[in-house]
């Protein structure tokens, strides 16, 4: 299965993790153990070990697509497709990862990548990369901040008003942690097609889409993540995706149309013809 971190599953791992690991003491670690042609480091990974030995685990946050840790003096951060695993058994490690860290009480953090993914420490405030920068400054769309004066800006710009709705809400980090995997069911909620454009859409169009971001992603979160990804233990998110892989070919429960999937944009949308018709 191929994970992706989106907002709802940076939020879930950040829980679980707080939950977790905190005060654990770092004994060791392992970088770059397994080459990933997509694989991209935050920091230089042959100072990974000595930056990080003997450090303690305090805290942790999600936001955007990231995963961050906090270590003493020293951040580890996760994003995009890398995939976290708490093991409590040496013989469970996998095969291959890009970031092992070992806990004096002889557990595990391991994280790999599939398709592209980054992974890395660093000591704090010393992360020069513009994707964490923006991700952690703008202001999540589960913040009071993101309210619907904030996102009338958004939508009202120049820029992407000739843009379709998934590009508008998945591109550019204007929404940081809203990507193709959480926009299906936020743009099905709001009887939106993934294709239409944003200066086609009706102001009752806006608000639902605006009411959708918010109440989508919240439940989302709510139940741990989607169910098409996996979390801290391996288990997968509790949320029931209404537009994925598992329910495309299946029937709309509003409608009775057939749940399609159809590429665009270098990826996959799935939509009801019926609800999101164009």
């Amino acid at each position: 299965m191929l994970n992706m971190i989106e907002l709802p599953e940076a939020i879930t791992l950040a829980k679980q993790i707080n939950e977790s690991i905190i005060g654990k003491q770092i004994s060791d670690i392992i970088a770059k153990h397994s080459e990933h042609k997509f694989t991209w480091y935050f920091g230089n990974p042959d100072k990974f070990r000595e930056q990080l030995i003997n450090k303690k685990i305090e805290n942790a946050k999600g936001f955007g697509s990231f995963v961050e840790i906090s270590a003493n003096n020293m951040r580890i951060l996760y994003n995009e497709g890398a995939n976290l695993h708490l093991i409590n058994d040496k013989d469970l490690l996998p095969k291959k990862h890009q970031l092992l860290i070992e806990f004096s009480d002889k557990t595990f953090l391991s994280a790999s990548i599939q398709m592209y993914g980054g992974v890395g420490c660093f000591i704090e405030n010393e992360l020069d990369n513009e994707y964490y920068k923006i991700a952690e400054e703008k202001p999540s769309p589960l913040s009071n901040e993101f309210d619907r004066l904030y996102f009338n800006k958004l939508i009202s710009n120049n820029d992407v008003q000739k843009l379709s709705v998934k590009a508008f809400l998945a591109t550019e980090q204007r929404i940081p942690g809203l990507g193709n995997g959480v926009l299906q069911d936020i743009l099905y909620n709001a009887k939106i097609h993934p294709k239409q454009k944003v200066l086609s859409l009706k102001e009752d169009e806006k608000s639902n889409l605006f009411n959708s971001i918010k109440n989508t992603l919240k439940e989302m979160v709510d139940n741990n993540g989607r169910d098409t990804e996996k979390d801290l233990f391996s288990n997968k998110g509790q949320y029931k995706t209404k537009m994925s892989k598992y329910t495309v070919g299946t029937t709309c429960n509003q409608c009775g149309s057939v749940i399609m999937k159809k590429s665009y944009l270098g990826g996959s949308i799935y939509f009801c013809d019926g609800c999101q018709s164009l």
